[in-house]
């Protein structure tokens, strides 16, 4: 079965071998050892400009700005299973990750303004989406705002928002490797997404 479903998991934190890398590595190896091609996508090592809201794209679905971010938004469309990460700086995610989400919108105008892309209605019930961060300090509304921008992102790329692997405290724990509660989470959750998507079957949506 290897190669058949594919696996892009983003790494939005500009902090390299930290502990939001090794929680989406834990993810990836848990897609990989279930059969699935994996990548890593790196935003820091990226080259890109914000999104200039001049709205150029809703009369042609084109972006005017020519970056890197095109080729692997036209990968993230044809994957099986997105895994997006993030730490959580200032109860947000990082500017990296939401600059990245903002020059999607050219994406949305094309499915959801001129449809000229619709995406198949089998298209959200089989691919599916995940959010993972984490943050030093242990509140229980840290990771609040990151939650509806994973959600505006999975519907601009027509995948199910399945689930959150979130570990808060990480300033108590002392790192992601100080929860390994957390990472066979992780783990566990890339290796069931594509024994789910395998199997064709639905998954919860996050609410």
């Amino acid at each position: 079965m290897t190669g058949e479903i594919r696996v892009i998991g983003v790494l939005g934190s500009p902090h390299r071998n930290g502990n939001t890398e090794i929680l989406l590595d834990t993810f990836l190896k848990g897609a990989t050892e279930a059969g699935a091609e994996t990548e890593k996508v790196i935003l820091s090592r990226l080259s890109f400009s914000s999104c200039k809201g001049c709205n150029a794209c809703h009369k042609t679905g084109e972006c005017i700005l020519k970056d890197d971010v095109h080729p692997i938004f036209e990968r993230m469309l044809s994957a099986d299973c997105l895994a997006i990460s993030s730490p959580i700086y200032t109860m947000g995610i990082t500017t990296e990750l939401k600059g990245f989400i903002d020059r999607a919108h050219y994406i949305w105008v094309r499915h959801f303004k001129l449809k000229t892309h619709p995406l198949p209605s089998e298209k959200k019930i089989l691919h599916r989406g995940y959010f993972l961060s984490t943050a030093g300090m242990d509140r229980d509304d840290v990771f609040s705002t990151a939650v509806p921008m994973m959600t505006a992102l999975f519907n601009i790329f027509g995948f199910s928002y399945c689930d959150n692997i979130l570990a808060k405290d990480m300033d108590g724990y002392g790192g992601i490797i100080g929860n390994p509660d957390i990472l066979a989470s992780a783990y566990q959750s890339g290796n069931d997404a594509v024994r789910g998507i395998l199997a064709k079957e639905p998954c919860n949506i996050v609410k």
